[in-house]
């Protein structure tokens, strides 16, 4: 737990190699209780997980929350459909988005915010294969030049 009261479950690396990420929205998410101890636990995936608007609502598929070990009867199917909440001009703002060609929904993070389950998603684009190149190389340039730091920090 950070100083802000945050806590993170799970992260979209992937997410973030695949995509541009445009614009991001912080959004609670309709869960029941053997689902958030399992959250608790650390036990969750949304590496395949994506979101669509549905009916002026916002869903997320594919986000897997393991069962709860102790949950018995309770323990829900850990691959449904969940609700995300947002507010109805942000929902209706992303859907004027998605309409473009070449945007997707994407959760980027799961994390509790002062006891509370929050998912951020983010409104992405595609990137292409020459862009991901791009950004390999940039971030190789970067160690690289810190690693040239280091040696010359350790030397002085």
């Amino acid at each position: 737990m950070n100083e802000t009261g945050t806590k993170l479950i799970a992260n979209n690396k992937k997410a973030y190699h695949d995509y541009f990420v445009e614009e991001s929205y912080e959004c609670g998410i309709e869960l029941v209780g053997t689902e958030v101890k399992s959250l608790r636990m650390g036990q969750c995936s949304i590496k395949e997980a994506f979101c669509q608007v549905r009916d002026g609502q916002v869903f997320v598929y594919g986000m897997h929350i393991n069962p709860y070990e102790k949950g018995n009867i309770f323990n829900r199917d850990p691959l449904r459909d969940r609700k995300l909440l947002l507010h109805r001009t942000e929902i209706q703002k992303i859907a004027g988005v998605l309409q473009q060609q070449g945007y997707t929904l994407v959760p980027l993070r799961v994390y509790f915010k002062n006891s509370r389950v929050k998912v951020e998603i983010g409104l992405c684009r595609g990137k292409k294969n020459y862009d991901k190149r791009e950004a390999l190389k940039k971030k190789e340039q970067r160690r690289a030049l810190e690693r040239e730091f280091k040696r010359a920090n350790i030397r002085l």
